[in-house]
């Protein structure tokens, strides 16, 4: 297995956000029970596919969300894939791990359709073509009613956006802090990490963010339908469509 995948991001890195993510991510819990209760239910078993599962916070949510869900966890990092098995023991098959490269199309073409492909703080490491294409890819996945539904970082559209987004994250991160350890220690680590992107934004860097617009025209051009915006906070959304159901 590689430790580094395609789009940059390291086993470094892995170690950084399992440290860290409690505190950077913002609304933590609230963005994994929203993107839970956007996967339409199924009657009988179904697939749930995650682009990027990490430790498997969000994969546990949907699997005691749905007890009839088994869920495949696609990750580029060894170690993140080894803590979701941890993680999700309990569920047995039910939890199935992948080893992947998110930019590679190797792993596109599955033997059945699933019911949704959710994915979290991972797309954005592709550029623009590279997320129309998954974009287009997803929704060849899905079946009927299936739907997509992504949390991710987006890139603003005029500079005072980026300067808003910049102090929201920090003002989330110092909160959080807080709120979990009582001081700013992870605001400090955040800040001498210049994980910051919106403050820190350097091209030749492993993020890619898009434009939320761009990336809704990108989801209505797949196929999709009922595109929404589903939460926003501090330059972080959760965002998708659905796989439109065949006509009665």
């Amino acid at each position: 297995m590689q430790d580094a995948w395609s789009t940059g991001w390291s086993e470094e890195n892995t170690q950084t956000f399992v440290d860290y993510g409690r505190y950077f991510v913002p609304n933590r819990e609230q963005q994994i029970a929203t993107i839970a209760a956007l996967i339409p239910p199924a009657e009988g078993s179904f697939l749930v596919l995650e682009l990027c599962c990490g430790e498997g916070l969000l994969a546990e949510a949907i699997l005691r969300r749905f007890p009839a869900c088994t869920l495949l966890g696609y990750d580029g990092s060894a170690e993140m894939l080894r803590r979701a098995e941890n993680r999700l023991s309990a569920y047995g098959e039910r939890f199935q791990p992948v080893h992947f490269d998110l930019a590679d199309q190797a792993w596109r073409s599955l033997e059945m359709p699933v019911q949704a492909v959710v994915s979290s703080l991972a797309i954005h490491h592709l550029d623009g073509p590279a997320k129309e294409e998954l974009f287009r890819n997803v929704y060849e996945m899905l079946t009927r009613g299936g739907a997509f539904i992504v949390a991710d970082v987006i890139a603003p559209v005029q500079p005072l956006g980026w300067q808003v987004a910049a102090d929201a994250w920090d003002e989330a991160v110092r909160v959080r802090s807080l709120e979990l350890d009582g001081d700013d220690h992870a605001l400090t680590f955040f800040e001498r990490e210049r994980w910051n992107m919106y403050r820190y934004f350097d091209l030749e860097d492993i993020d890619r963010p898009s434009p939320l617009f761009d990336q809704l025209q990108w989801l209505a051009r797949a196929g999709f339908v009922e595109i929404d915006v589903f939460w926003m906070n501090a330059g972080h959304a959760i965002f998708g469509g659905v796989k439109e159901k065949a006509a009665q």
